[in-house]
């Protein structure tokens, strides 16, 4: 969760319908008046922060215009938090979810605010940049990630919402397709690297709960930046292969020694490129080592992971180019799925 901005030209809320319809659903909400911001970061769902009085919260509701079939799902979403948030308190707890469309003008669900440090591009000031922070938030993110694979889900909703058998092969194909439905320009690197995504499935290692978007700036830290205070956007998470989890984490875990397009491509890089954090090898064998977990396929992974972020950027540069949008960030999403597709094609023929 990023920090506050004015709530976006074109995304606002209607902030005395939402304060009635939040005190019909939440009990003993404070006297005072709803005041909405919204959080910078981010180009899929809209989140906004809400507050009256001492009471905080956040709602989460799609992105304006059409969306991807199956994407944006703010009740999967909803659903997903109240099963884990019980075994996995790092998750937000969830309020409540509405269908209601004429409150948010969309579906949305409302869940607790969580207060804490965002490390991004940059650290906070007065934090000194050293590598012993850098290995220590590098060993963080490793044990946060061991933690949710651990996660007993059986019998819970994530169960049910999930279908872990064959789960890759449909990740795959899936991801292709979405490309192919979302595609504005030729990328000529797309047939060779789609085919040899296809023709190199490996073998998966026991379902877990993964949450398949877990990179740094969706969590939050304490002060002193040695706890993680919480992780958000659960958007994706499923039952599924942790490699597929770790290919995902590692698709946005920048390097010193990467490529300068790859590292700025959506701006100034994240701190991970800043020599101090873990490479993706180490991030990689500390995984390997703290869960036991073969990793000797994980090429594979974190090529298609770097495909997978492609798609993404390319459905939402393809809202943009469509006028579904017209946030101008945006723009820049079309070269920089290029890029992505040309880095995991370099990847591939590595392996």
């Amino acid at each position: 969760m990023s920090q506050l901005i004015p709530v976006r030209t074109g995304e606002e809320l209607n902030a005395g319908v939402l304060e009635t319809y939040l005190r019909t659903k939440i009990e003993e909400l404070p006297e005072g008046t709803l005041q909405i911001n919204q959080f910078g970061t981010g180009a899929s769902n809209l989140t906004y922060a809400l507050k009256i009085g001492s009471w905080e919260g956040v709602l989460r509701r799609p992105p304006l215009g059409p969306v991807a079939p199956k994407a944006h799902d703010m009740e999967r979403e909803f659903v997903i938090l109240k099963d884990l948030h019980p075994l996995f308190p790092l998750a937000p707890k969830p309020y409540f979810f509405s269908s209601d469309e004429s409150i948010a003008g969309s579906p949305f669900f409302v869940m607790e605010r969580r207060h804490g440090v965002l490390v991004d591009t940059e650290f906070p000031k007065g934090i000194e940049a050293t590598r012993e922070l850098g290995k220590s938030l590098s060993e963080l993110m490793v044990d946060t990630l061991v933690r949710l694979h651990d996660v007993p889900y059986k019998g819970t909703a994530l169960e049910k919402l999930s279908r872990p058998e064959g789960f890759m092969e449909r990740q795959v194909h899936g991801w292709i397709g979405r490309y192919h439905r979302a595609k504005t320009d030729d990328i000529p690197e797309v047939r060779l690297l789609t085919e040899w995504l296809e023709k190199n499935l490996p073998a998966s290692p026991d379902p877990t709960v993964i949450h398949y978007d877990f990179k740094l700036n969706n969590s939050l830290f304490s002060s002193d930046l040695k706890e993680m205070t919480g992780l958000f956007d659960w958007e994706m998470t499923t039952i599924g292969d942790p490699l597929a989890d770790l290919g995902a984490a590692m698709s946005y875990w920048m390097e010193e020694d990467d490529p300068e397009p790859l590292k700025k491509g959506m701006g100034k890089p994240s701190v991970t490129a800043s020599g101090i954090f873990y490479t993706r090898k180490q991030f990689i064998e500390s995984y390997a080592k703290k869960s036991g977990r073969d990793t000797a396929n994980i090429h594979y992974y974190t090529t298609f992971a770097t495909f997978k972020l492609a798609v993404i950027c390319q459905q939402i540069y393809y809202r943009f180019k469509k006028g579904q949008t017209n946030d101008q960030r945006f723009a820049r999403f079309g070269p920089y799925t290029e890029i992505l597709i040309q880095h995991a094609l370099r990847l591939a023929q590595k392996g």
